[in-house]
């Protein structure tokens, strides 16, 4: 079994890329390398996977459209598990276009390979994101989602019509995965509990957006990564009378499905900061702001229809993760 990967020097891609390896299959990785990010973290990743038997790395930008026709040429994917993507929710009202190349363009060059090679299962990165005005918790897959509050949230629910498009054309079975504040060892650094991290350990100042009242559901990148592996050979089917008005909109009449994955735990800021105050052992300063645009106040995953389907549901405590986290970190970065 061959899979590509998609976004394989990001955090989930390179998880998702040994797991992968791991459960036998060869693993193609592609990713741009791009520097929205600190390089030299992508390509420590990229080390440690090229170790891996199995593994072969391409560089690759998903928007050039002949590069991906021959990637696909070259290699008989069963499975493309695509998690490339410009990711963050602040960066989106910075640099707008980056998104629309990337997550638009890029995603219609993958479902068009994937159309083309007649690949198994195409499982796909969304976001919690895209629940955005949605008041009801804990958010499930059943809600409706129309109302996003950022560009990198619309353009994961973009995502999810144009994988039910190309699922209802051509038969292309697609499983979105609505990732929740994945956290971890080797993780992204502009999430908050790296820099938190980063900022405390140097003796700097936290800023502490909505002074602290929001509410995430933290999810540890093992649990992810569980998940995601589990879901790449649960191959969806089409829903036997399924419709539009009485139908559950993670299903379709089309070989498609979302799920979410979640720590389904929605912890507070607050709390959230004094873990990683424990682990680190020093108080942080913190510097309370408001609410940023594009940010919603909560988010809470509903798993039931992933235990479901597939036997599992993310359960690591943030103690546990943050824990392993600080560790990482202070071995990598020396401190």
């Amino acid at each position: 079994m061959k899979a590509l990967v998609t976004g394989a020097a990001g955090f989930v891609g390179a998880f998702t890329s040994k797991r992968l390896l791991e459960q036998g299959y060869e693993v193609i990785g592609v990713d741009n390398l791009n520097d929205y990010y600190d390089v030299s973290l992508k390509m420590a990743r990229l080390e440690w996977l090229e170790k891996i038997p199995g593994f072969t790395f391409q560089k690759l930008e998903l928007a050039d459209e002949v590069g991906v026709r021959a990637l696909f040429a070259a290699h008989k994917f069963d499975r493309v598990v695509h998690l490339a993507a410009q990711a963050g929710v602040r960066y989106s009202l910075k640099n707008p276009h980056a998104y629309v190349s990337s997550n638009l363009v890029g995603f219609i060059n993958i479902l068009e390979g994937c159309r083309h090679a007649e690949v198994e299962h195409l499982v796909y990165a969304s976001s919690s994101s895209i629940y955005g005005l949605n008041a009801k918790t804990p958010y499930a897959t059943s809600d409706r989602v129309d109302h996003p509050v950022s560009l990198y949230a619309a353009t994961k629910k973009s995502n999810e019509l144009m994988a039910h498009s190309y699922a209802h054309l051509y038969g292309i079975p697609t499983t979105g995965l609505r990732f929740f504040t994945v956290y971890g060892p080797w993780g992204r650094p502009d999430m908050a509990y790296f820099s938190f991290t980063r900022d405390i350990l140097a003796g700097k100042a936290i800023n502490v957006f909505n002074h602290g009242k929001m509410r995430r559901d933290f999810t540890y990148i093992d649990d992810i990564v569980e998940g995601v592996a589990r879901v790449v050979d649960t191959i969806p089917a089409r829903t036997e009378g399924w419709t539009v008005e009485g139908g559950d909109p993670s299903r379709s009449s089309a070989p498609y499905k979302v799920y979410n994955i979640g720590n389904h735990n929605s912890v507070e800021l607050g709390r959230f900061i004094e873990v990683i105050e424990d682990a680190i052992g020093i108080k942080a300063n913190k510097h309370y702001m408001d609410m940023q645009p594009g940010d919603v106040l909560a988010t809470h995953a509903n798993v039931d229809d992933l235990m479901a389907d597939v036997g599992f549901a993310p359960n690591t405590p943030i103690e546990e993760g943050i824990e392993r986290f600080v560790r990482w970190y202070r071995d990598f970065y020396k401190v």
